[in-house]
């Protein structure tokens, strides 16, 4: 059976539990060797028994996204190892407070703009050179729905998910000659520590798998591919594209 990602290099942040363990699962099995990035080292090793158990492979890096110079430091690793990166999954993430905007902490807003916008730039930064070695560089940044319409109490995660759109939207434009594609993946209410950490009330039989998610990530990250610049809502099963008002000067 053919595997869509034989040989290819794929890194996965937020890799040890939900949407990201499920993605760097269905990556490795699509014949991706991955690059599991996440804090909880527990989680990346069943996530490694996982991909071992069925035949595939992956290099586990434990730490902070926040440490800014681990970025840089793993980015000179894949350069020296592999010489390239074919796929980046930016999927961590953090809710952090539900209150109102007034109410919010600076080092709570300060920690969520720094783990969802500005861990996503240094991504960016660090590993552009080596996706644009890459015959088909995918990048794929997971966002949300809050982003779609103001809700109340939802301040620092509606915000940094805003921005996080808008440099990805920046970054896929500037790569509109390149054979680099990049887009963002809404997944909806997803069987989720954070869906439930957002939504304690809520029964999480009634929501889609974080494997269901992950098998469009997948999609999203395959050379056959080719659209960038868009977002995929899972909820609706759509790909949409941004459109806006023409500026007025």
């Amino acid at each position: 059976m053919s595997k869509p990602l034989a040989d290819r290099i794929a890194l996965v942040t937020g890799a040890s539990r939900g949407i990201g363990a499920a993605t760097a699962l269905k990556l490795a099995a699509a014949g991706a060797h991955v690059v599991a990035v996440a804090r909880t080292v527990g989680g990346l090793e069943e996530l490694d028994d996982a991909i071992r158990a069925a035949g595939g492979s992956a290099t586990l890096v434990p730490g902070d996204l926040k440490d800014f110079a681990a970025i840089d430091r793993l980015a000179s690793a894949l350069t020296e190892r592999y010489g390239r990166l074919d796929v980046l999954v930016g999927n961590a993430g953090i809710l952090g407070p539900l209150s109102p905007l007034g109410h919010v902490l600076p080092q709570a807003w300060d920690d969520v703009l720094a783990v969802n916008v500005t861990t996503n730039w240094r991504l960016i930064r660090a590993l552009d050179p080596l996706l644009q070695k890459s015959t088909s560089g995918r990048v794929v940044f997971v966002t949300s729905g809050v982003t779609m319409r103001a809700i109340a109490y939802w301040g620092p995660y509606s915000v940094a998910k805003s921005a996080l759109e808008m440099l990805a939207r920046i970054y896929a434009a500037e790569n509109a000659t390149t054979q680099v594609r990049i887009n963002l993946f809404n997944p909806g209410p997803i069987r989720t520590r954070m869906r439930a950490q957002a939504m304690p009330g809520e029964d999480p039989m009634t929501l889609a798998t974080p494997d269901q998610a992950a098998e469009k990530v997948v999609e999203l990250c395959l050379p056959t591919f080719d659209e960038t610049g868009k977002l995929y809502n899972f909820p609706t099963r759509t790909l949409m594209e941004f459109r806006g008002p023409e500026p007025v000067a």
